[in-house]
């Protein structure tokens, strides 16, 4: 049995999904669209079904099509990343990686790691956007991006590089003053201390629950926010990087520990549609390696 025809065709296939048209799929592989069309038509015959929906506007994908395109998507995923890591590791990584990271995470987690990582790889070059704004990675032209919480867009590949727990927390000086809430139902009496949403992430009973709280101060600044609630203006949530260590250090203490959340992945997401940019790899490894872990267990 003969494996290179079972290829022929695949690519050209995956190109035209993800381009939406033969024109462009023939122009990002750099070759004729005689040729995609060709190809695509002979994989058709060659496997027994229609792909694709061809209209003299648009090209429309089939059910089966979509099925066999995510087949075909994962597999060749695979062997760009078996390729690029080879080629890691036979020469030494050149080139530029542009990624993105919210601004408080990059300046505080981020950029020591990725300084250490440019010093030990010095000819891969670093772009680094800190932005709160979830730049749409694919239209930016980015190599990659970190993110925080919950994974949305699906046109994107992503590996969980590391996770971070949110305490709940005040000043011994504000509990003092106002006492300490032992349930979620207390919050109500209590001034807390807002970021960009409007509401809280709790576990209650293993669920998870998202209790809507309100008070005197709103601020997308989570280093504002630490210094508001030092300051005993009320109670704040926040990730550990703000708080863990005024917590082991007896200057915040947290509140509502038996409603705490599940730890939050941080994320690696790079786009699926593309080849990778020289050294993504190697750093998505580096930081798998070096982020900081979720420092208490839920």
């Amino acid at each position: 049995m003969s494996y290179i025809p079972a290829w022929n065709g695949i690519a050209e296939f995956v190109c035209v999904v993800e381009t939406g048209s033969f024109t462009a799929a023939a122009q990002r592989l750099q070759v004729s669209t005689a040729q995609v069309s060709r190809q695509v038509n002979q994989l058709e015959q060659r496997l027994g079904v229609q792909l694709l929906h061809r209209t003299t506007r648009k090209v429309r994908v089939s059910e089966t099509g979509q099925r066999y395109y995510q087949q075909c998507r994962q597999l060749m995923d695979g062997f760009e990343d078996a390729e690029q890591a080879l080629q890691e590791l036979q020469s030494t990584p050149k080139g530029k990686i542009r990624l993105t990271a919210p601004i408080t995470y990059g300046e505080r987690i981020l950029m020591p790691l990725l300084i250490d990582f440019q010093e030990n790889y010095p000819q891969l070059s670093l772009e680094v956007e800190l932005t709160n704004a979830r730049l749409d990675i694919v239209d930016s032209g980015l190599d990659l991006a970190i993110r925080l919480g919950r994974l949305e867009d699906s046109r994107l590949r992503f590996r969980k590089l590391a996770s971070r727990n949110v305490y709940t927390c005040a000043s011994p000086a504000y509990i003092q003053t106002y006492g300490q809430p032992t349930t979620l139902n207390q919050l109500k009496r209590h001034n807390c201390l807002l970021g960009s949403l409007g509401y809280w992430r709790f576990k209650d009973n293993g669920q998870e629950r998202n209790i809507t709280v309100n008070g005197s101060l709103r601020c997308n600044s989570g280093v504002s926010l630490l210094y508001a609630a030092e300051k005993a203006l009320g109670i704040v949530q926040l990730p550990e990087e703000y708080v863990l260590e005024k917590i082991q250090q007896g200057e915040l203490i947290e509140v509502l520990a038996p409603y705490r959340p599940d730890s939050e992945g941080i994320w690696g997401l790079y786009p699926a549609s593309r080849w990778t940019a020289p050294g993504v790899g190697l750093l998505l490894d580096y930081l798998q390696q070096h982020l900081p872990q979720s420092r208490e267990d839920n």
